[in-house]
C-alpha cells in the first residue's frame, strides 16, 4: 500500500496479488464493489490489480483493511458474496476482530457445503462451546444458536469425542393440546422436533439418519424423555430453553454426565409457557452466572443470518416491548404528580 495526503483527503492503493482473479474480489459485474463504494464515503477506482482509494484517512484506512481482509479470506478458499462483504465491513468499523479469522472457521463440511459463523459474537459462541462443557446461546431467532450447536455436536461425533448425539426440546404446546391432536403420541410430538430434523438433514446424509437413530447415536426426544437419566460421553442440545419451567431446566442440566457437553439456546422474548409461568431459561441466568466451566453466549439482532428483514423485525418489536414495559411506569409517574 502506498499512501500521499492533499488537505483533509488522503489517497492509498492496494495492489493485488499476481493470480489473484479481480472477479473473485469484485463479485461478478462488480458486485460486491458496489456494496463497497455504497459503504464508504470514499472513492473506490480500480485499474488491473490496483486498487485506489480516495478519502478521508479514516474512511481511505478502512477500505484497505477491507481489501486486505477479503484477499485473505479469498486465499483460504472462501466465496464472497455480498453478504459476508457487508458483515466484513460491519466487523472492521465496530470491533477489533478480523473478518478474515472469523469467516473462515469451518465447523463441518457436509454434502457440499461448509458451515462457519458469519459474525463476530457467533465465532464467540463457536469457541465458548470448544471450551466450556456448558454453554447457553441466548438470542432472537436467527442467530444460528441452534443450527451452529448442532454442527459442533455432528463434528464431535464424526470426530469421536462423544459416542452421540441426544436433541431435546420441551414440547410446550404438544402437552397443551395433545389430546386434541390426531395420531399416537410420537406423531403428536414429531412436529415440535421437525426443525431439529431438518438441520440434520443438512449436516449428514439422509440415508444415515435413520440407521443412527435406530442405534441410538442420534435422539430426538421431547424434554421429558431426559427425567430420571444420566447421558455421558454425549453431546446434548435443549433448544427452545425459553420454554422450560425452573424446575424443568435444573433436572435437563442435572442429567450431564462424564465426557458430555451441554448446549441450551434459547429466545427469553419468545415465551410460550402457559399462564405468565417463569422461564427457566431466565431464571438460570440468575443463579449460575459466573460459575467457572459455565458459559453465557448472548446474541443480537445484529447476529441474525436470515433474510435482512427478519433483523430489522427483531429491532422493531424490542422497541415496541420497551415501549409497552415503559407505560404502566409513566402511568404511575402522572398518577403520584396528581396528588
Amino acid at each position: 500500500m502506498s499512501e500521499s495526503q492533499e488537505f483533509n483527503k488522503t489517497q492509498a492503493k492496494v495492489v493485488i496479488p499476481d493470480g489473484q482473479p479481480m472477479v473473485s474480489l469484485l463479485g461478478s459485474r462488480d458486485e460486491l464493489l458496489r456494496v463497497i463504494e455504497k459503504a464508504f464515503r470514499a472513492d473506490i477506482h480500480v485499474r488491473g490489480n490496483e486498487i485506489t482509494v480516495t478519502g478521508s484517512p479514516e474512511e481511505s484506512g478502512v477500505v484497505v483493511r477491507l481489501f486486505e481482509e477479503l484477499v485473505e479470506l479469498v486465499t483460504s478458499g472462501a466465496v464472497l458474496t455480498p453478504d459476508s462483504v457487508e458483515r466484513s465491513i460491519a466487523m472492521l468499523r465496530m470491533t477489533t476482530d478480523r473478518p478474515a479469522e472469523v469467516l473462515s472457521l469451518d465447523i463441518l463440511s457436509s454434502r457440499g457445503r461448509t458451515i462457519r459463523p458469519k459474525t463476530v459474537n457467533q465465532k464467540r459462541y463457536v469457541d465458548a462451546i470448544d471450551k466450556h462443557t456448558v454453554v447457553f446461546g441466548i438470542g432472537p431467532a436467527g442467530t444460528g444458536k441452534t443450527y451452529l450447536a448442532m454442527a459442533k455436536a455432528v463434528k464431535a461425533l464424526q470426530n469421536k469425542h462423544v459416542n452421540r448425539i441426544i436433541l431435546t426440546r420441551p414440547a410446550v404446546e404438544a402437552g397443551e393440546r395433545l389430546g386434541f391432536l390426531p395420531g399416537t403420541l410420537y406423531e403428536k410430538i414429531d412436529p415440535y422436533l421437525r426443525p431439529l430434523y431438518d438441520a440434520l438433514h443438512d449436516m449428514l446424509d439422509p440415508d444415515s439418519i435413520p440407521r443412527l437413530m435406530a442405534a441410538g447415536t442420534i435422539e430426538v426426544a421431547p424434554l421429558a424423555y431426559m427425567r430420571g437419566r444420566t447421558l455421558n460421553d454425549a453431546f446434548i442440545i435443549l433448544d427452545e430453553a425459553q420454554n422450560t419451567s425452573p424446575e424443568q431446566m435444573k433436572m435437563f442440566l442435572t442429567r450431564l454426565g462424564f465426557n458430555s457437553k451441554i448446549v441450551v439456546t434459547g429466545d427469553v422474548t419468545q415465551i410460550d409457557l402457559p399462564g405468565g409461568q417463569e422461564s427457566g431459561l431466565k431464571v438460570v441466568q440468575t443463579i449460575l452466572e459466573g460459575i467457572e466451566d459455565i458459559h453465557f453466549s448472548r446474541l443480537t439482532s445484529a447476529d441474525v443470518v436470515r433474510h435482512r428483514l427478519v433483523s430489522d423485525i427483531v429491532d422493531a418489536y424490542g422497541r415496541y416491548d420497551a415501549a409497552v414495559a415503559s407505560e404502566p411506569r409513566e402511568i404511575a409517574k402522572r398518577s403520584r404528580g396528581r396528588r
